[in-house]
């Protein structure tokens, strides 16, 4: 790891924080991703070589804790209390970010968008049986599909057909799914432009914005809005 060779606190916690993927491994285990290919699966680009190293590095300066799966292959991994305070540095970049920076067109990936709402939706409004939600990506340079599944409590994006029947079809723009998400854009706004659809059931229809799987950065203004 490269240093500044400074006593600054700001030169030596940048050492750590400012590696390239180290917010996001930090963001996804704070978002409750406990195995690899979770907090893998979580960050689109990150090669699996990388994030060994990193996790690596994350628990030699006491980030992150590593311990065997219990009657199974692999580690479970956690923040420590040092990995949480940290976190609090993420939420700071993150509301300047939503503030700041506008949505880049390179920035419009729906699949991190799906992925950050299942992991941010309300447990107690989910249905107490197995659901299967479509989701249908248009405005890429390719139509892009992937599937939530519910079951139990449990939520998971998958990228391949579940083998369960489908319950509810959304077929979205792009932009409009990643805005929405990102607190840009109104529920309201993205159906009744038909940017969003919805299929199926009049109650899973209107629960599933109920379900409240927005950013947790959803609430700043950013400031071209202002």
């Amino acid at each position: 790891m490269r240093t500044y060779g400074q006593y600054c606190p700001i030169a030596r916690g940048a050492e750590i924080f400012a590696e390239r993927w180290t917010p996001l491994i930090v963001r996804n285990l704070y978002l409750g991703c406990a195995s690899f290919s979770q907090i893998l699966e979580g960050a689109p680009g990150l090669s699996r070589t990388l994030l060994s190293q990193r996790l690596g590095q994350l628990e030699h300066v006491g980030i992150v804790e590593t311990t065997p799966k219990p009657g199974g292959r692999g580690h479970r991994y956690t923040l420590t209390r040092a990995g949480h305070e940290l976190f609090t540095v993420c939420q700071s970049l993150g509301q300047w970010g939503a503030r700041w920076l506008e949505i880049a067109p390179e920035n419009l990936d729906p699949f991190v968008a799906l992925w950050s709402m299942c992991h941010a939706l309300r447990r107690d409004r989910l249905p107490d049986r197995r659901v299967v939600v479509r989701f249908d990506f248009t405005g890429r340079p390719r139509p892009e599909r992937y599937w939530l599944l519910i079951e139990l409590g449990d939520t998971e994006i998958c990228k391949t057909h579940p083998r369960f029947d489908e319950d509810l079809f959304v077929t979205a723009e792009a932009e409009a799914f990643v805005k929405w998400h990102a607190g840009q854009l109104t529920w309201a706004q993205a159906t009744r432009e038909g940017r969003i659809q919805l299929d199926g059931p009049t109650a899973l229809v209107r629960a599933f914005p109920t379900w409240n799987g927005r950013s947790m950065f959803a609430h700043v203004r950013p400031i071209a809005a202002e």
